[in-house]
Formats: C-alpha cells, sequence, structure tokens
C-alpha cells in the first residue's frame, strides 16, 4: 500500500490541506498510486473527513508527539517549507515535494526551497501548481541528503536567512 504523508508541522496551512484533499489532487495520487493519505493538519480549520474504502484511506490527525513513524512509512512526504519538516524528512531519506507557503512575507522557506532543489533533495511547487508537479516529477531523480550534519545545515539556513 502507497502511502503519502502530508504535514503542516506546528502551524496551520488550510490552503495545502486543502489543495491536497482536492477531488482533482486526491485523483492523481491515486493514478500514482498511492491508496493511502495520512493528513497532518495541526492547528488548521481544514479538517478533511475520514474516507476508508477498499480502493483508499485518508486518516487525518492534528498533531502526535512525534511524526518519525508516519514519516517512516511514508512512500512521499508533502509538507510546507519549514526547515524543521524538510530536514527531518530528508534525514529520513524519504521522497519531499514541499509546498510553500506564498503568502508568507519575506519567505526564507521559498529559499530554503529553492536550494534544496537545486542541490537535487527535493521538489517545491505552491498549492496553485501541487496537482501538476504531482503529475509531472520523477521521484527517482532526487538525491540523498548528506547523514548527521546538523550543523552544516544550520550553517545553510544561516546564509539562506541573510545572517
Amino acid at each position: 500500500m502507497k502511502t503519502a504523508f502530508v504535514t503542516v508541522g506546528t502551524t496551520s496551512f488550510d490552503e495545502l490541506v486543502a489543495a491536497v484533499t482536492a477531488p482533482g489532487a486526491l485523483q492523481v495520487l491515486q493514478d500514482l498510486g498511492y491508496s493511502r493519505v495520512v493528513l497532518q493538519i495541526g492547528r488548521g480549520t481544514v479538517a478533511p473527513d475520514l474516507v476508508s474504502t477498499p480502493a483508499f484511506t485518508q486518516e487525518v490527525y492534528r498533531y502526535k508527539n512525534s511524526l518519525v513513524k508516519d514519516i517512516q512509512e511514508a512512500d512521499l512526504v508533502i509538507s510546507h517549507a519549514g526547515a524543521g519538516s524538510c530536514l527531518e524528512v530528508l534525514e529520513a531519506g524519504k521522497p519531499l515535494l514541499v509546498v510553500v507557503n506564498d503568502k508568507l512575507m519575506n519567505n526564507h522557506q521559498l529559499e530554503l526551497a529553492r536550494q534544496l532543489h537545486r542541490d537535487g533533495h527535493l521538489f517545491y511547487c505552491t498549492c496553485r501548481t501541487l496537482i501538476q508537479t504531482l503529475q509531472s516529477v520523477d521521484l527517482s531523480t532526487l538525491k540523498p541528503f548528506p547523514p548527521g550534519q546538523p550543523e552544516k545545515f544550520a550553517a545553510f539556513l544561516d546564509k539562506v536567512a541573510g545572517i
């Protein structure tokens, strides 16, 4: 059973939750072979229904103490562009599609996503381009993120943030 895990972290990103659970996006995920979608929706107001059919399951929750199990079970992680979430998924060696919240001011998330994409570690999009991106990316082309170097990641974040 192929699983897509969607996370918004500790914040709310209703636009992402709505985009992923829109009928068109769910159909694309199913066309790509995903039969299970797990959504971590944080403190958002968009709370999709649970779905359980023989062919497809959609699970929804707000928070857990740890996302490690959900990340490990995922064949694809669709995440907001928070640095902590990106690092956790990349270190787990999972394919990552980052959805940038283009409504944020001083959007360091976009800079982070762009650089990690340039380095070949993830793909990124916005909510508006999610379906097109899911249809067009080749997850097998992603490069593994170098493990166990948090100081390099911190230095990278400082550079992106202009610190």
